[in-house]
Formats: structure tokens, C-alpha cells, sequence
């Protein structure tokens, strides 16, 4: 339980840090962001890992669309996090695949 609690914390802050600066004018990748994304990645294979050990199936097309969006947001927050402001196709481009991971955790069943 505490990789999914890590996994909140971290999408959270990705989310959060994203989402507060929404109406701009000016945009950065800031610490939230991306200790997030850094906390997301961690917790996230830890949950998989957790799966791999258990007894029940492993949903690996799912986890694995799900890493994919992950090391997208994760390069455009690493290649932004020193510039002074960040384009917004790079700052939506964040926002909204954080937004489509949490959609694929929450409403993707698999079975």
C-alpha cells in the first residue's frame, strides 16, 4: 500500500505543480513537477513489481502504455526544468498526458 500512496503523492504533485500555473502568463517546470514525475516513476515500478510477485495476472499492456506517457512527461519535464518559461504546447503537452495516465490507472480495466 505504500507504493499506491507514493503514486498519489507523486501524481499530485506533477498534477499540482502543472495545474497552478494554468493561466500563465509565464510557465516553468518547477521542483513539484518534477519531483513528481521522479516520485511517479519510482512508486510506479514498485507497484509492478509488487504485481510480478503476487499470484493474480499482470496487466503488462496496460502498465506498459502507461510507463510509455510517463517517459514522455518525464523527458519534456527533464529537457524544460532549467528554462526561464516553457512553451505552451510543452506545458499542455505535460498537463494533459498526466492528466490521460491517471484516466488509464482509473477507467482501463483489465480483463
Amino acid at each position: 500500500m505504500i507504493f499506491v500512496f507514493l503514486h498519489l503523492i507523486g501524481f499530485a504533485s506533477l498534477f499540482g505543480g502543472a495545474f497552478t500555473q494554468m493561466k500563465g502568463p509565464k510557465r516553468v517546470v518547477n521542483a513539484a513537477m518534477f519531483h513528481g514525475a521522479i516520485l511517479q516513476l519510482i512508486s510506479g515500478l514498485g507497484l509492478q513489481l509488487m504485481l510480478e510477485l503476487g499470484d493474480g495476472e499482470v496487466p503488462h499492456i496496460k502498465l506498459g502504455v502507461k510507463l510509455a506517457v510517463l517517459i514522455v512527461i518525464g523527458t519534456l519535464v527533464i529537457l524544460n526544468r532549467k528554462k526561464p518559461s516553457v512553451t505552451d504546447g510543452a506545458f499542455w503537452a505535460i498537463l494533459g498526458l498526466t492528466v490521460l495516465n491517471a484516466a488509464l490507472a482509473v477507467f482501463w480495466t483489465v480483463g
